[in-house]
């Protein structure tokens, strides 16, 4: 029998992936400013789409190369007009976006038609060498024109009314991936090892931007109190790495045959969660910012990292595969959680403590409940007699 093929992941994905964080973290400076002490919910929600919108470039980009890239002169271009495009799109999103909104929809626009001509050039290769390929091309080329309609067709409505319809897109954009995902990934399914090792790069590339972003909590004078909270931010870090290392390395089936939608739609959240946590401890350095909505903010957003950690269950290998006791344990656990922060508001130094514990309470938890006799660490093999 012959061997498939091992899909490698390339240099050029790795600095294409670094243009995503770059823009990402501009998403982020948006919530910053902050009124009365908390974040406004237009400002939260402009955050959001932003934050979607890039996620969402970078999945396209992803599943083509995933299943059509071949490493080619052509593929490196079309990454590099993306990147060129995607730092006007970075530039657009900042205070006053309403005056760069043209800069950020052209730029989106002229991305969607990079894609759609990569599809487009794929489809003429393919007549004759792989016919079977052809129903999905065709559909994935008119996905990224008709997409890009929809988002040139918001700019003449903003012109009128100055409403921008950016979410509307980005809806219009998940619904036609829905719809080319059901028959296309029967078609032509992901290579599954290189996508859980690109979402892994780009998840690490998130936890780069918190490590970078955690620096503030090591600056100034040393004393206890300093150290303490630094400590308690680090080990927060740690905890939230060492989760998904552990169900990524030992829990993901890297062999399925998918069309890695859900997958990559599981982990964009992931994504979202990380950078609201990153967001959440920077918070804790900001006096400005009220107490409540500091613990909100931080609470939420572990909550949605650990019930998407969790959710990747589906595509666990069989004998890694979590029963309806773990996810009631996670609930319970974080209940208490969220009581205690509840409790301790007040106190920042120690809601860190209480965050901590919990992370790595869910972490033991984690590991633990997938293993019979106790617990286990996976990554020191046991001693043969």
């Amino acid at each position: 029998m012959f061997e498939k093929e091992e899909k490698k992941v390339e240099y050029v994905e790795l600095i294409y992936d670094l243009i995503f964080v770059y823009i990402i973290g501009r998403s982020n400076s948006l919530i910053h400013d902050v009124t009365d002490g908390f974040i406004t919910p237009g400002t939260y929600f402009l955050y959001i789409i932003c934050t979607l919108v890039t996620i969402q470039i970078w999945n396209f980009t992803t599943l083509y190369i995933n299943r059509y890239g071949k490493n080619s002169v052509l593929d490196h271009i079309a990454l590099f007009v993306n990147m060129f495009l995607l730092y006007y799109m970075a530039d657009a999103i900042q205070d006053g976006w309403q005056t760069l909104y043209y800069r950020y929809t052209i730029a989106w626009m002229l991305i969607l038609v990079n894609l759609g001509v990569q599809y487009t050039i794929k489809y003429i290769k393919c007549q004759k060498e792989k016919p079977w390929e052809l129903e999905d091309l065709r559909q994935h080329v008119m996905k990224f024109f008709v997409l890009a309609g929809v988002v040139a067709a918001t700019l003449p409505v903003y012109a009128i009314t100055r409403v921008p319809l950016t979410p509307v897109a980005m809806v219009v954009g998940i619904v036609l991936t829905s719809f080319t995902a059901r028959r296309g990934g029967a078609l032509v399914p992901v290579d599954f090892p290189h996508l859980t090792e690109r979402v892994m790069l780009f998840i690490v590339f998130t936890f780069g931007e918190m490590v970078v972003a955690i620096a503030i909590f090591f600056r100034g004078d040393i004393s206890v109190g300093k150290v303490y909270v630094a400590a308690m931010v680090f080990l927060i870090v740690v905890g939230l790495f060492v989760s998904y290392e552990y169900i990524y390395d030992h829990v993901i089936d890297r062999e399925l045959h998918t069309n890695g939608i859900g997958y990559m739609t599981l982990n964009l959240f992931l994504i979202f969660a990380l950078n609201n946590i990153t967001m959440g401890l920077e918070f804790m350095k900001e006096d400005e910012v009220d107490l409540r909505m500091k613990t909100i903010f931080l609470v939420a957003s572990f909550f949605i990292y650990f019930t998407f950690l969790a959710l990747t269950n589906i595509y666990a290998k069989q004998n890694r595969r979590a029963n309806v006791m773990i996810y009631l344990r996670l609930v319970c656990i974080s209940g208490a959680f969220a009581i205690a922060m509840a409790l301790t508001y007040r106190y920042p130094r120690i809601s860190l403590l209480v965050s901590a514990i919990y992370i790595f309470a869910v972490l033991v938890m984690q590991i633990s409940s997938r293993h019979d006799g106790g617990f286990y660490i996976p990554w020191i093999k046991k001693r043969e007699d």
